[in-house]
Protein backbone atom coordinates (compact mmCIF):
# COMPACT_ATOMS: atom_id res chain seq x y z
CA UNK A 1 0.00 0.00 0.00
CA UNK A 2 0.65 3.81 0.11
CA UNK A 3 0.83 5.19 3.19
CA UNK A 4 0.97 8.48 4.35
CA UNK A 5 2.32 9.62 8.06
CA UNK A 6 2.17 13.13 9.05
CA UNK A 7 4.86 13.66 11.58
CA UNK A 8 6.71 10.92 10.39
CA UNK A 9 9.90 11.84 11.37
CA UNK A 10 8.74 12.78 15.36
CA UNK A 11 9.44 9.74 17.93
CA UNK A 12 6.45 8.17 17.45
CA UNK A 13 6.07 8.45 13.89
CA UNK A 14 9.54 7.25 12.64
CA UNK A 15 9.14 3.99 14.56
CA UNK A 16 5.57 3.89 12.62
CA UNK A 17 7.48 4.55 9.66
CA UNK A 18 9.89 1.73 10.55
CA UNK A 19 7.15 -0.42 10.99
CA UNK A 20 4.93 0.03 7.78
CA UNK A 21 8.08 -0.44 5.74
CA UNK A 22 9.11 -3.21 7.39
CA UNK A 23 6.20 -4.79 6.33
CA UNK A 24 6.56 -3.78 2.27
CA UNK A 25 4.70 -0.75 2.35
CA UNK A 26 5.47 2.49 0.43
CA UNK A 27 5.70 5.34 2.93
CA UNK A 28 5.05 9.27 2.25
CA UNK A 29 6.13 11.34 5.47
CA UNK A 30 5.42 14.94 5.87
CA UNK A 31 6.78 17.07 8.43
CA UNK A 32 8.12 20.16 8.83
CA UNK A 33 10.75 18.98 11.07
CA UNK A 34 9.77 21.43 13.84
CA UNK A 35 10.17 19.01 16.57
CA UNK A 36 11.00 16.11 13.95
CA UNK A 37 14.13 15.24 13.12
CA UNK A 38 16.21 14.20 10.01
CA UNK A 39 17.86 11.84 11.82
CA UNK A 40 15.26 9.72 13.32
CA UNK A 41 14.62 8.54 9.56
CA UNK A 42 18.04 8.17 8.22
CA UNK A 43 18.16 4.87 8.57
CA UNK A 44 15.97 4.26 6.66
CA UNK A 45 17.60 3.66 3.34
CA UNK A 46 14.87 2.49 0.84
CA UNK A 47 13.24 4.06 -2.65
CA UNK A 48 9.83 2.98 -0.84
CA UNK A 49 10.20 5.81 1.62
CA UNK A 50 9.52 9.72 0.50
CA UNK A 51 9.96 12.52 2.99
CA UNK A 52 8.12 15.61 2.11
CA UNK A 53 9.49 18.52 4.56
CA UNK A 54 6.26 21.16 5.09
CA UNK A 55 3.68 21.41 7.67
CA UNK A 56 0.02 20.31 7.27
CA UNK A 57 -1.01 23.33 7.47
CA UNK A 58 0.13 23.84 4.00
CA UNK A 59 -0.77 20.73 2.39
CA UNK A 60 -2.99 21.51 -1.22
CA UNK A 61 -6.49 23.03 -0.63
CA UNK A 62 -7.91 20.53 -2.68
CA UNK A 63 -6.16 17.62 -1.54
CA UNK A 64 -4.05 16.47 -4.33
CA UNK A 65 -1.41 14.98 -1.82
CA UNK A 66 -3.92 12.27 -0.77
CA UNK A 67 -4.11 11.00 -4.24
CA UNK A 68 -3.81 7.10 -4.52
CA UNK A 69 -2.97 7.02 -1.50
CA UNK A 70 -4.63 3.86 0.64
CA UNK A 71 -3.86 4.57 4.51
CA UNK A 72 -2.88 7.68 6.39
CA UNK A 73 -1.71 7.98 9.94
CA UNK A 74 -2.01 11.65 11.09
CA UNK A 75 0.42 12.23 13.83
CA UNK A 76 1.53 15.44 13.41
CA UNK A 77 0.63 17.92 16.26
CA UNK A 78 2.42 20.28 18.81
CA UNK A 79 3.34 17.75 21.11
CA UNK A 80 4.89 18.46 25.10
CA UNK A 81 3.62 20.19 27.62
CA UNK A 82 6.75 23.22 28.01
CA UNK A 83 6.10 23.71 23.58
CA UNK A 84 2.58 23.91 24.57
CA UNK A 85 3.07 26.76 27.14
CA UNK A 86 5.75 28.07 25.14
CA UNK A 87 3.93 28.17 22.05
CA UNK A 88 0.25 28.60 22.31
CA UNK A 89 -0.42 30.45 18.94
CA UNK A 90 1.60 27.61 16.67
CA UNK A 91 0.08 24.76 18.85
CA UNK A 92 -3.26 25.55 18.39
CA UNK A 93 -3.69 26.11 15.04
CA UNK A 94 -1.46 23.17 14.08
CA UNK A 95 -3.36 20.90 16.20
CA UNK A 96 -7.09 21.99 14.69
CA UNK A 97 -6.76 24.05 11.14
CA UNK A 98 -3.94 21.50 10.02
CA UNK A 99 -6.18 18.27 11.27
CA UNK A 100 -9.45 19.74 9.66
CA UNK A 101 -7.57 20.51 6.34
CA UNK A 102 -6.55 17.06 6.45
CA UNK A 103 -9.58 15.35 7.40
CA UNK A 104 -11.50 17.26 4.62
CA UNK A 105 -9.02 15.21 1.81
CA UNK A 106 -9.61 12.19 3.34
CA UNK A 107 -13.29 12.27 4.05
CA UNK A 108 -13.52 13.35 0.09
CA UNK A 109 -11.93 10.39 -0.76
CA UNK A 110 -12.86 7.78 1.63
CA UNK A 111 -9.24 6.88 2.58
CA UNK A 112 -9.08 5.10 6.37
CA UNK A 113 -7.50 7.34 8.78
CA UNK A 114 -5.70 6.85 12.42
CA UNK A 115 -6.03 10.38 14.03
CA UNK A 116 -3.49 10.29 17.16
CA UNK A 117 -5.11 12.08 20.29
CA UNK A 118 -3.40 12.34 24.11
CA UNK A 119 -4.70 11.47 27.29
CA UNK A 120 -4.42 15.05 27.85
CA UNK A 121 -8.09 15.21 26.05
CA UNK A 122 -9.54 13.81 29.65
CA UNK A 123 -8.37 17.00 31.60
CA UNK A 124 -8.76 17.33 35.09
CA UNK A 125 -10.80 14.44 35.79
CA UNK A 126 -10.40 12.49 38.56
CA UNK A 127 -11.85 9.47 38.16
CA UNK A 128 -8.70 6.73 37.32
CA UNK A 129 -8.09 4.55 35.08
CA UNK A 130 -9.85 7.16 32.64
CA UNK A 131 -12.03 5.32 30.17
CA UNK A 132 -13.08 6.64 26.33
CA UNK A 133 -16.55 7.78 27.59
CA UNK A 134 -15.54 9.47 30.95
CA UNK A 135 -16.88 12.83 31.07
CA UNK A 136 -14.04 15.78 30.89
CA UNK A 137 -13.18 18.79 32.64
CA UNK A 138 -10.80 21.33 31.65
CA UNK A 139 -9.19 24.31 33.51
CA UNK A 140 -9.63 28.65 32.74
CA UNK A 141 -8.89 29.53 29.19
CA UNK A 142 -6.32 31.87 30.87
CA UNK A 143 -4.36 29.10 31.24
CA UNK A 144 -2.17 27.99 28.18
CA UNK A 145 -2.05 24.56 29.49
CA UNK A 146 -5.39 23.35 28.48
CA UNK A 147 -5.33 24.72 25.13
CA UNK A 148 -3.85 21.70 23.55
CA UNK A 149 -6.60 19.26 25.69
CA UNK A 150 -9.04 21.31 24.25
CA UNK A 151 -7.63 21.47 20.65
CA UNK A 152 -6.77 17.45 20.55
CA UNK A 153 -10.41 17.14 21.86
CA UNK A 154 -11.39 19.44 18.67
CA UNK A 155 -9.51 17.10 16.36
CA UNK A 156 -12.03 13.80 17.95
CA UNK A 157 -15.13 15.98 17.19
CA UNK A 158 -13.80 16.80 13.88
CA UNK A 159 -12.75 13.04 12.79
CA UNK A 160 -15.98 11.55 14.30
CA UNK A 161 -18.14 14.40 12.99
CA UNK A 162 -16.78 12.97 9.31
CA UNK A 163 -16.73 9.42 10.18
CA UNK A 164 -20.89 10.34 11.00
CA UNK A 165 -21.72 12.39 7.84
CA UNK A 166 -19.58 11.06 4.86
CA UNK A 167 -18.76 7.57 6.33
CA UNK A 168 -14.96 7.92 7.05
CA UNK A 169 -13.36 4.74 8.13
CA UNK A 170 -11.07 6.60 10.58
CA UNK A 171 -9.75 5.75 13.87
CA UNK A 172 -8.97 8.24 17.02
CA UNK A 173 -6.21 6.66 19.40
CA UNK A 174 -5.38 8.52 22.60
CA UNK A 175 -1.82 7.88 23.37
CA UNK A 176 -0.76 7.88 26.70
CA UNK A 177 3.47 9.09 27.90
CA UNK A 178 5.08 6.81 25.12
CA UNK A 179 8.33 6.71 25.69
CA UNK A 180 11.37 4.60 23.80
CA UNK A 181 14.22 5.03 22.00
CA UNK A 182 14.67 8.05 19.71
CA UNK A 183 12.48 10.73 22.36
CA UNK A 184 14.24 13.22 23.80
CA UNK A 185 13.90 15.59 26.54
CA UNK A 186 13.68 19.03 25.17
CA UNK A 187 10.19 19.64 25.17
CA UNK A 188 9.30 18.23 28.85
CA UNK A 189 9.37 14.31 28.10
CA UNK A 190 10.20 13.39 31.36
CA UNK A 191 12.05 9.76 31.09
CA UNK A 192 14.67 11.00 28.39
CA UNK A 193 15.04 14.49 30.59
CA UNK A 194 15.57 11.72 34.17
CA UNK A 195 17.97 9.94 32.29
CA UNK A 196 20.00 12.53 30.42
CA UNK A 197 20.98 14.73 33.47
CA UNK A 198 21.26 11.53 36.10
CA UNK A 199 23.85 10.30 33.29
CA UNK A 200 25.78 13.25 33.74
CA UNK A 201 25.39 13.19 37.62
CA UNK A 202 23.07 16.40 37.64
CA UNK A 203 20.17 16.72 40.11
CA UNK A 204 17.05 15.07 38.16
CA UNK A 205 14.79 18.18 38.55
CA UNK A 206 10.99 16.56 39.78
CA UNK A 207 8.31 19.26 39.35
CA UNK A 208 5.77 19.91 42.18
CA UNK A 209 6.24 17.69 44.89
CA UNK A 210 6.61 14.05 42.81
CA UNK A 211 3.41 12.27 43.86
CA UNK A 212 1.85 13.04 40.56
CA UNK A 213 1.75 9.30 38.52
CA UNK A 214 2.20 8.01 35.22
CA UNK A 215 2.01 4.78 33.13
CA UNK A 216 4.57 4.30 30.41
CA UNK A 217 4.09 2.35 27.35
CA UNK A 218 7.02 1.75 25.13
CA UNK A 219 7.00 2.97 21.56
CA UNK A 220 6.90 -0.07 19.61
CA UNK A 221 3.62 -1.68 21.67
CA UNK A 222 1.89 1.79 20.76
CA UNK A 223 2.74 1.82 16.81
CA UNK A 224 2.20 -1.63 16.64
CA UNK A 225 -1.77 -0.85 18.30
CA UNK A 226 -2.11 2.27 15.88
CA UNK A 227 -1.58 -0.04 12.80
CA UNK A 228 -3.75 -3.10 13.81
CA UNK A 229 -6.68 -0.34 15.02
CA UNK A 230 -6.03 1.27 11.39
CA UNK A 231 -6.47 -2.46 9.62
CA UNK A 232 -9.60 -3.58 11.82
CA UNK A 233 -12.76 -2.13 9.88
CA UNK A 234 -14.49 -2.95 13.60
CA UNK A 235 -12.16 -0.26 15.40
CA UNK A 236 -13.52 2.60 12.68
CA UNK A 237 -15.70 5.18 14.49
CA UNK A 238 -14.38 4.77 17.63
CA UNK A 239 -12.07 6.17 20.04
CA UNK A 240 -9.38 3.64 21.96
CA UNK A 241 -6.80 4.25 24.68
CA UNK A 242 -3.58 3.51 23.75
CA UNK A 243 -0.76 3.26 26.71
CA UNK A 244 0.39 0.96 29.76
CA UNK A 245 -1.38 0.24 33.22
CA UNK A 246 1.56 0.19 35.09
CA UNK A 247 1.49 3.42 37.50
CA UNK A 248 4.53 4.72 38.64
CA UNK A 249 4.78 8.37 41.10
CA UNK A 250 7.20 10.87 39.14
CA UNK A 251 9.55 10.93 42.65
CA UNK A 252 9.37 7.09 42.23
CA UNK A 253 10.52 7.07 38.72
CA UNK A 254 13.26 9.57 39.42
CA UNK A 255 14.51 6.96 42.33
CA UNK A 256 14.66 4.03 39.81
CA UNK A 257 16.92 5.83 37.26
CA UNK A 258 19.00 6.99 40.51
CA UNK A 259 19.01 3.75 41.22
CA UNK A 260 19.31 2.07 37.41
CA UNK A 261 22.19 4.87 36.92
CA UNK A 262 24.19 5.13 39.78
CA UNK A 263 23.81 8.72 39.88
CA UNK A 264 25.34 10.87 42.34
CA UNK A 265 23.22 13.92 41.27
CA UNK A 266 20.25 12.91 43.68
CA UNK A 267 16.99 14.73 43.30
CA UNK A 268 15.83 18.25 43.23
CA UNK A 269 12.25 19.54 43.41
CA UNK A 270 11.21 22.08 41.29
CA UNK A 271 7.91 24.08 42.08
CA UNK A 272 5.45 24.20 38.55
CA UNK A 273 5.44 28.12 38.74
CA UNK A 274 9.18 27.92 37.83
CA UNK A 275 8.93 25.27 35.28
CA UNK A 276 5.85 26.04 33.40
CA UNK A 277 4.57 30.09 34.53
CA UNK A 278 2.09 30.79 37.29
CA UNK A 279 -1.65 28.71 37.12
CA UNK A 280 0.23 25.57 36.21
CA UNK A 281 -2.20 22.63 36.75
CA UNK A 282 -1.11 18.99 36.78
CA UNK A 283 -3.03 15.73 36.69
CA UNK A 284 -2.31 13.45 39.65
CA UNK A 285 -2.89 10.61 38.45
CA UNK A 286 -3.21 9.10 34.51
CA UNK A 287 -3.48 6.13 33.90
CA UNK A 288 -5.60 4.67 31.17
CA UNK A 289 -8.33 1.80 31.36
CA UNK A 290 -7.15 -0.67 28.31
CA UNK A 291 -10.33 -2.84 28.33
CA UNK A 292 -12.04 -1.58 25.00
CA UNK A 293 -8.90 -2.10 23.01
CA UNK A 294 -8.17 -5.26 24.51
CA UNK A 295 -11.48 -6.40 23.92
CA UNK A 296 -11.18 -5.03 20.10
CA UNK A 297 -7.72 -6.37 19.05
CA UNK A 298 -6.28 -8.25 21.92
CA UNK A 299 -3.79 -5.46 22.73
CA UNK A 300 -1.57 -5.73 25.74
CA UNK A 301 2.05 -4.10 26.41
CA UNK A 302 4.64 -6.19 26.51
CA UNK A 303 7.43 -4.07 27.57
CA UNK A 304 7.43 -2.73 31.30
CA UNK A 305 9.00 0.28 33.03
CA UNK A 306 12.11 -1.52 34.36
CA UNK A 307 12.46 -3.15 30.61
CA UNK A 308 12.09 0.40 28.92
CA UNK A 309 14.35 2.04 31.23
CA UNK A 310 17.05 -0.30 31.06
CA UNK A 311 16.69 0.04 27.54
CA UNK A 312 17.57 3.68 27.68
CA UNK A 313 19.59 3.58 30.15
CA UNK A 314 22.88 1.18 28.57
CA UNK A 315 23.25 2.60 25.06
CA UNK A 316 23.56 5.85 27.14
CA UNK A 317 26.01 5.23 30.01
CA UNK A 318 29.96 6.91 29.39
CA UNK A 319 32.25 4.64 28.45
CA UNK A 320 36.02 4.70 30.42
CA UNK A 321 34.71 6.05 33.45
CA UNK A 322 34.74 9.75 32.31
CA UNK A 323 31.42 11.77 32.01
CA UNK A 324 29.80 12.36 28.64
CA UNK A 325 27.72 14.09 26.94
CA UNK A 326 24.05 12.04 27.14
CA UNK A 327 22.84 11.58 23.62
CA UNK A 328 18.88 12.08 23.02
CA UNK A 329 17.78 8.15 22.54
Amino acid sequence: MKIVITGGAGFVGSHLTERLLDQGHAVVVIDDFSTGRAENLAHLSTDRLTVREMGIESLDADGVWADGVDRVFHLAAAVGVKLIVDRPVESIETNIMGTALLLRAVADRGIPTLITSSSEVYGKSSRVPFREDDDVTYGATIYSRWSYAMSKAMDEYLALAHHHTDGLPVVVARLFNTVGPRQIGQYGMVIPRFIERALRDEPIEVYGDGGQTRSFCHVRDAVEALDRLLNDERCHGQVFNVGATEEVSIEQLAQRVIKKTGSAGGITPVPYERAYGRGFDDLRRRVPDLTKIRCAIGFEPKTDLDAILDELIEPDRPQGGAASEASHA
